[in-house]
């Protein structure tokens, strides 16, 4: 078992199993054929073997897309069927394209292609060639039209949109499925003619044959569709416009895409799109349809629980490997209860055998959860990095080794750039009001205030100004006045930084200094507790 698995490793075979006995595998002579196959190392040795059937059988390089349509912002559904596709190409050495389908000419804005793609470049999901545009290959689309309509797998069908909503009705009261008659399919030669003379409005509609399509879903197994279910569905429209289960099938075909992975929402489509590649003589790709992103509710993701733009997720300051490897979890298992990775180690693990049926839940906590454990991850100089490059000014009349000092204190109780910059605000300004209910439980009255003012004297005197002495400093203080150390700690907090919680009290008194410590204790003394 251990030699098949490193055989599918090698060649990106997924979903493979041995046969019953072990698996079979042989290397084909002459010697020669053996070196020409090694010589190209891990990521391009295609390594040849027979299934129980002998069947000779090879890899193949990936060749997969992401085909949004540009009708709105790219939201956490539309990323993580990306990330998927990027994983799955990335590891086997393949090809990751971005196709925009663009025919939905009313709805389809270039903002929101900018949107797309630039929410795919922050989130480092770059494709390997250039943009597909499709509504720039109109021209093919018709083209495969004309194709089938020559060979027969496409009639014009000139039955009119009232003729269609009578037969719904009379289905519907029969309390029968609807599905098309198929009358158009055997016009006669001069019924056509006539009616093309008569320039009679037309769409085309393919010609479904008999029998069953098959297929084998990498997620949710073996697919099979009666044609009896399908009727003969439009392929271009009235007014000439192909239609979308036609385009995505030419586009693919064109495109030599081998894998298609994309959202479960299109699992009913693919039937149509086999038979599209059946009828334009192509082998149909394999295909993976990924369960979908729910909400807490357990109904499809809305705005209301997550289903926001990706570039609203940058505008908050999530880092975006963190935001993609939380993506990840939705809907596939690394196999271990490991859940931090980064965007290579992710590559490294992904299968598609490891994709679940059942629909990811957004869980929010778990999303702060990993973006926190990315945050706490991350070199103070690649935070600041980060942090500038959504506010080039930040901080920059400050000393650089203090702002790393900053960031290496705040940034493990922070999930976000913008936590981060929320969190640390004292660090720059002295703190104008104070957490009230911190307050309440650490400050109740004028006996917390003389403790507070008796150690602010003794600080003056403190020689040394660094964690370990302030630490003993305030320790031995707190034997002398028979009091818990606690006493100090939680008020001092409140003082100099206005919160009731934070990172280590004498890390943070060391790195303020004397001077801000000192301003900011007797400012407090002053106006704590409330009257």
């Amino acid at each position: 078992m251990e030699a098949w698995q490193s055989l599918v490793e090698c060649t990106g075979l997924e979903n493979r199993r041995p046969p019953v006995g072990g698996p079979e595998v042989r290397i084909l002579s002459p010697p020669r054929i053996l070196r020409t196959l090694l010589c190209g190392g891990k990521h391009h040795f295609l390594s040849l073997f027979l299934d129980s059937r002998l069947t000779l059988t090879m890899p193949i390089v990936p060749r997969v897309r992401f085909a949004p349509s540009p009708t709105g912002e790219l939201h956490l559904g539309g990323a993580r069927t990306a990330l998927f596709n990027h994983l799955f190409a990335k590891k086997r050495n393949g090809k990751y394209f971005l196709r925009i389908e663009d025919t939905d000419v009313q709805r389809s804005k270039q903002e929101y292609v900018d949107q797309i793609c630039y929410s795919l470049e922050w989130l480092g999901l770059k494709w390997d060639e250039p943009i597909v545009y499709q509504s720039k290959r109109r021209d093919h689309h018709h083209n495969a039209v004309r194709q089938l309509l020559q060979g027969g797998g496409a009639y014009r069908c000139f039955c009119t949109v009232e003729d269609l909503a009578l037969k719904r009705d009379e289905a519907a009261k029969a309390k029968k499925l609807y599905r098309y008659s198929g009358k158009c399919r055997d016009l006669s030669d001069e019924e056509l003619k006539l009616r093309l003379n008569r320039a009679d409005p037309f769409c085309i509609r393919i010609s479904v044959p008999g029998g069953k399509t098959k297929f084998t879903d990498s997620v949710y197994g073996k697919i099979e569709v009666d044609h009896k279910e399908i009727d003969d569905f439009i392929i271009q429209r009235t007014d000439g416009s192909p239609t979308y289960n036609f385009t995505v099938v030419v586009d693919d075909i064109d495109m030599e895409i081998n894998w298609v992975i994309r959202g479960e929402d299109h699992l009913t489509n693919t039937p149509k799109q086999v038979i599209v590649y059946k009828a334009l003589g192509s082998k149909p790709p394999r295909f993976a349809h990924l369960p979908m992103i729910l909400g807490p509710n357990g109904q499809r993701l809305s705005k209301r629980h997550g289903a926001i733009g990706v570039q609203a997720y940058r505008d908050m300051g999530f880092l975006p490997e963190a935001l993609l490897n939380y993506l990840a979890l939705l809907g596939w298992s690394p196999g271990s209860d490991r859940e931090v990775f980064s965007l290579k180690e992710l590559t490294k693990k992904f299968s598609l055998d490891k994709v679940v049926k059942k629909g990811g839940v957004f869980d929010e906590k778990k999303l702060n959860w990993v973006c926190g454990q990315h945050m706490s991850g991350k070199s103070s100089q690649d935070l600041l990095n980060t942090m500038r490059e959504l506010e080039p000014d930040w901080h920059s009349d400050q000393d650089e080794n203090y702002l790393f000092n900053v960031i290496e204190m705040v940034k493990s109780r922070t999930k976000s750039l913008s936590e981060l910059n929320d969190f640390s605000g004292y660090f720059f300004a002295d703190p104008q009001s104070f957490d009230e209910k911190a307050v309440r439980k650490r400050w109740k009255d004028a006996s917390v205030t003389k403790l507070m003012n008796r150690y602010w004297m003794s600080l003056h005197e403190l020689t040394k100004w660094e964690p370990t002495a302030l630490e003993e400093h305030l320790r031995t203080l707190a034997e002398t006045e028979n009091v818990s150390a606690g006493k100090f700690i939680h008020p001092v907090r409140i003082a100099i930084s206005g919160h009731g919680v934070g990172p280590s009290l004498f890390d943070l008194m060391a790195l303020l200094g004397r001077e801000r410590v000192l301003r900011r204790m007797n400012y407090a003394i002053d106006n704590l507790p409330p009257s």
